[in-house]
């Protein structure tokens, strides 16, 4: 039986990538975007379908849940890649402002909460649901206190923080769900060639994908309420 995936974010770079590597797996992979026009066009780059979601719209949120449920009755996989930051990623944590925090946590944090909880009654109706956060090594508490580590002087309040928060909210999630068939994993791309940082990053969005297709295909003896990279283990 096919598997039924939705990818937010996916009409450009990691998200796009997933969408696609699942589809090349026979997954039906549904593209989650805000922008209809360019969520349809990648959509038919890849042969799936395409849904309209907003993570920072509740009602949009709700109605892709319907759409969901209407076109295949369940969903087996949901990957939460939709993600922004705030545009300031060389200012000082004490330039930041209260607006900028919103804005990347309504996507980063708010978003992820607002379309699991949408899309769980759908996904506990699979045999073996997955929920991919899509995450970043720059939410690693441990790696930001390290000054052995690459990212120490990366301090970037506003991602950063919210990526921290994902890790949790990763966290809680399984647990809610650890006596289920679903299984709730953080996922690091790594630092990726995307729009997200003016394609400055030395990995491809492809390669960035990878650990999210393997963690929504995981199975049955596969983690959950981990944060994980193509290399292992991530520290918190």
């Amino acid at each position: 039986m096919t598997k039924i995936a939705l990818i937010t974010g996916a009409n450009k770079g990691i998200g796009y990538e997933i969408a696609r590597l699942l589809a090349e797996q026979g997954v039906t992979a549904i593209v989650g975007a805000r922008d209809e026009e360019r969520g349809r066009a990648a959509a038919e780059r890849i042969g799936q379908p395409y849904v309209r979601i907003d993570v920072t719209d509740e009602d949009s949120v709700a109605a892709a849940a319907k759409w969901i449920e209407q076109e295949y009755g369940t969903l087996d996989i949901l990957v939460n890649n939709a993600g922004i930051t705030g545009g300031h990623l060389m200012s000082a944590p004490s330039e930041a402002t209260a607006e900028v925090f919103r804005r990347v946590y309504e996507t980063n944090v708010f978003g992820v909460v607002t379309v699991t909880n949408a899309m769980l009654p759908l996904l506990r109706r699979s045999e073996a649901g997955r929920i991919v956060n899509m995450s970043s090594e720059l939410g690693s508490l441990a790696m930001a206190v390290d000054p052995d580590s690459p990212f120490a002087e990366v301090n970037v309040i506003d991602y950063n923080s919210s990526k921290t928060a994902l890790n949790m909210i990763t966290i809680c999630y399984a647990k809610e769900l650890k006596d289920t068939p679903i299984k709730v994993n953080a996922a690091n791309p790594g630092y990726c060639a995307t729009d997200l940082n003016a394609h400055s990053g030395f990995r491809t969005a492809e390669q960035g994908a990878a650990i999210a297709v393997r963690l929504a295909t995981l199975d049955e003896d596969g983690p959950t309420g981990a944060y994980l990279e193509d290399a292992g283990v991530v520290p918190w």
